[in-house]
């Protein structure tokens, strides 16, 4: 399967303070040429979580073209997988979405 940069997919996510991993959404944030060249996808944590929020936080205002469930956020919170755990690709952020994640993404990793 191939990754393009801003697609949405399920992987299993996970956890900092446990072994376990859950099946959740995750962005693709590397480039459609990293994806080609690697293995690995780098990706961004999709939240709904809505009881703690980081500044570099960014809403997913297209959330429905983008195939997901709900209402929720890009979090900068990357992570590499193999592309053999992906369960499926969802769909991809809408444009508006890809400009305001890019901003979010360039501003957190300063350039």
């Amino acid at each position: 399967m191939d990754f393009e940069q801003f697609d949405t997919v399920v992987v299993p996510f996970p956890f900092t303070d446990r072994a376990a991993t859950k099946r959740r959404p995750a962005l693709v944030v590397s480039t459609g040429a990293f994806n080609r060249l690697h293995d690995h996808l780098i990706l961004a944590m999709i939240t709904t979580a809505g009881n703690s929020r980081w500044k570099s936080d960014c809403e997913v205002l297209d959330w429905e073209e983008a195939r997901l469930m709900h209402p929720c956020r890009i979090r900068l919170k990357c992570f590499t997988l193999p592309k053999s755990l992906v369960s499926r690709k969802l769909g991809s952020l809408s444009e508006r979405d890809r400009t305001s994640a890019g901003r979010a993404l360039n501003e957190s990793l300063g350039r």
